[in-house]
């Protein structure tokens, strides 16, 4: 199994890993922040148990610079498929930002969710 740190440190989160990830937060074992990049509706539909916050990308001008401010954070985004927070992931990165993506998002995830 990686490191704990080291799979903050990827691109792309796996199903499992991110599994892994929540499991080691909830031990205290890692500190890191979920953020759900889907819409409200989306979000009230399904959300992966333990998201921490709601950024809909529908506001992401709005939310951006606050997000690019918080480089000393460890964060992991996540959406339908995986296609927006690829977007998104690109476009903070190009701002300095690094912020891993689970791969194939809320889809693929075999974990629990809240509905």
């Amino acid at each position: 199994m990686e490191n704990l740190e080291e799979l903050l440190k990827k691109d792309d989160i796996s199903n499992s890993e991110l599994q892994t990830l929540l499991k080691a937060r909830e031990e205290g074992k890692i500190k890191f922040t979920l953020i759900d990049i889907r819409e409200q509706f989306e979000y009230d539909d399904a959300h992966i148990k333990g998201v921490d916050e709601l950024l809909p990308t529908s506001r992401f001008q709005e939310w951006a610079p606050k997000l690019l401010q918080r480089k000393d954070e460890n964060i992991i985004i996540y959406c339908r498929t995986g296609n927006r927070t690829g977007q998104v992931q690109a476009i903070l990165a190009q701002n300095g930002l690094k912020v891993p993506h689970l791969t194939h998002g809320i889809l693929d995830y075999g974990g629990e969710l809240v509905r």
